[in-house]
């Protein structure tokens, strides 16, 4: 069958065709009906089954990430039980607030205990308050000889309370030196001044919140 026997094929006479252009023609609208199917109907279908395989990936990482909390589940609790013994060992370290004044005088008895003389010793006015604690800062200038100074030091480094030595400066006077510092002293806050500092936060947010 030519190309110009074809071009003569009358559609209105289709049931009359040789059977080679009747199977092209099936062929072409079994084609058209595939493509019109997975157009209207298919495609959706496919969107799902895209986004089940997409879920299924996501799922499949989660269950991956908790599988291994899970394996190493029993080595998490035992390192927080390790943090927080830590943390309670130096929660002991902070004293409550009655015990400021007992702590304030071992730190000067330290200084008079190694021959220093104590030229200032003014606590600060206000603490400054953080999360769970308040911090004590105390202007304090001594005199005294290189090795009582260092001594003193010392003996402030092992109290059985966290008071640290800020800010040095030491100057020389004929032989007679005098150490300038901040002393820091820690408390814990109990639970009155625990919940205004919740109270003042959640404040705080709600405040940020309706700007």
């Amino acid at each position: 069958m030519t190309f110009d026997d074809i071009r003569r094929l009358n559609i209105r006479d289709a049931g009359s065709w040789p059977l080679l252009p009747k199977i092209v023609m099936l062929g072409l609208l079994f084609l058209l009906i595939l493509a019109a199917g997975a157009y209207f109907d298919w495609k959706d279908q496919y969107d799902t089954l895209e986004a089940a395989q997409g879920e299924e990936l996501k799922l499949r990482e989660q269950y991956a990430q908790k599988k291994v909390k899970a394996i190493n589940f029993e080595l998490y609790v035992q390192q927080l039980k390790e943090v927080e013994q830590s943390f309670g060992a130096l929660v002991k370290q902070l004293p409550n607030r009655a015990e400021i004044d007992a702590l304030l005088t071992d730190i000067n008895q330290a200084g008079l205990g190694r021959g220093l003389q104590f030229e200032l010793f003014r606590p600060a006015a206000q603490e400054r308050m953080a999360d769970f604690y308040a911090e004590l800062p105390i202007s304090i200038r001594i005199t005294g000889n290189y090795h009582d100074m260092g001594a003193f030091a010392s003996d402030v480094a092992q109290l059985p309370r966290i008071v640290t030595l800020n800010d040095l400066a030491i100057a020389n006077n004929n032989g007679t030196l005098s150490l300038e510092a901040v002393a820091k002293t820690f408390r814990y806050l109990d639970e009155e001044e625990l919940a205004k500092q919740r109270a003042a936060a959640k404040a705080a947010k709600d405040k940020a919140a309706k700007r």
